[in-house]
């Protein structure tokens, strides 16, 4: 995405990370919603990641994505130097398969809210998708994308049910 009109940041703990996680990428592309996408460690660059955060909004980010695996801390030290919106991607990983991901991105402390979403590809777009809804609530030209968004899924499943309904006669 060109730096244009980048309202989403997104940041990783690795550059191996993007294949897990690049359908936030995709679902963002699918609104037209501009972003940025960097590589930074809550544990290995911590003040590059105290930067970012503290100057996103300044910079006209609108929310911030942070995906990462392990001791998945880089949602929780953005969403600590930010005023935005945070959203963690839990990455899978090959020691618990995304749980320790999982739950070091949701379990934050009161006061430090991550919008954490769910493991695998699903969750990762879900990421991008939520990314819209927020920016939707003060952009209506996204609401509306988002209201058709919707019907199409009605009308996929509708198609669906009706192709299974058929199978079941035959």
């Amino acid at each position: 995405m060109t730096a244009t009109n980048v309202r989403v940041g997104i940041v990783m703990g690795s550059d191996s990370d993007w294949d897990k996680i690049n359908g936030v990428a995709k679902a963002l592309d699918e609104f037209n919603v501009g972003y940025e996408i960097h590589v930074m460690s809550a544990h290995r660059t911590p003040d590059r990641v105290l930067e970012y955060a503290s100057s996103a909004s300044s910079r006209g980010l609108r929310v911030l994505i942070a995906a990462a695996g392990g001791a998945a801390h880089l949602a929780g030290v953005v969403a600590s130097h930010t005023t935005l919106p945070v959203i963690g991607i839990p990455v899978k990983t090959e020691v618990m398969g995304g749980l320790d991901s999982l739950l070091s991105t949701v379990q934050m402390p009161g006061d430090v809210p991550v919008a954490t979403v769910g493991l695998g590809s699903g969750g990762a777009r879900n990421a991008g998708i939520l990314a819209v809804q927020i920016l939707a609530l003060t952009d209506p030209e996204l609401e509306e994308a988002l209201k058709i968004f919707k019907e199409k899924l009605v009308a996929k499943i509708a198609a669906k049910d009706a192709a299974f309904q058929e199978r079941l006669q035959n």
